[in-house]
């Protein structure tokens, strides 16, 4: 099986968004809140404080990336259309929040997720089994999820009138609170579709500054 260094589809997306998006990455915008969660205490304040995007900021066609999960569990991804719709992509991905935290205060994080299916009947986003790989380095396999759990609906409807922020929302029930606090990220993102078999999502920057702080690539392999 090929490597991620091995993979041509996930080399020329690196490239592009190496070549095509030179500029600094001062770690100033969505990823400086998040390093502020050790601070907080209440995540509904912070969804309120988060609630009320302004119309511009929802003008253009952005998706919305969320990443969340309790600090001591492992971490999710979903990416919407808009806040308020349903999830057309959501997986758990095979690494600890906490270790993609300490990934973020580094201040750039490139996630990439190779799908090794073969078969082309399915769109991308539709495909199940995934390799996932952080900042270069393979962190295992997921799958997809074909429906969205108690626990995750939870998140979406909590985060609904959130376009961006990070912060820390009240757990499901007690029982999910002994995995620590359920912490979240959510951006708006750039999606630039290469092929059938390629998508690139480019974190945009809250403070306008050039560069994306965080960067998804998915590529199925040819």
């Amino acid at each position: 099986m090929p490597s991620l260094t091995e993979t041509p589809g996930v080399m020329s997306l690196l490239r592009h968004a190496t070549e095509g998006r030179r500029s600094k990455t001062g770690g100033g915008g969505v990823f400086k809140m998040f390093k502020l969660l050790p601070m907080l205490s209440s995540g509904c304040k912070m969804v309120a404080l988060l609630g009320r995007p302004s119309k511009t900021m929802l003008a253009d066609k952005a998706i919305a990336v969320t990443f969340f999960g309790y600090r001591r569990g492992r971490v999710s991804l979903a990416i919407q259309e808009d806040p308020r719709s349903p999830p057309f992509f959501l997986i758990e991905l095979p690494m600890l929040t906490s270790s993609l935290h300490k990934e973020m205060a580094s201040g750039l994080v490139k996630i990439a997720l190779e799908s090794e299916t073969r078969t082309h009947k399915k769109k991308l986003v539709e495909e199940y089994v995934w390799a996932v790989y952080c900042n270069g380095r393979k962190s295992g396999y997921s799958i997809r999820r074909k429906q969205v759990s108690d626990e995750e609906r939870h998140v979406m409807q909590l985060l609904r009138g959130v376009s961006m922020g990070a912060g820390v929302l009240p757990c499901l029930s007690e029982k999910d609170a002994a995995d620590g606090e359920l912490t979240y990220m959510r951006a708006r993102f750039e999606r630039v579709v290469g092929s059938k078999d390629s998508e690139s999502l480019y974190m945009i920057n809250p403070d306008g500054s050039g560069g994306a702080e965080l960067s998804i690539f998915l590529v199925r392999l040819k």
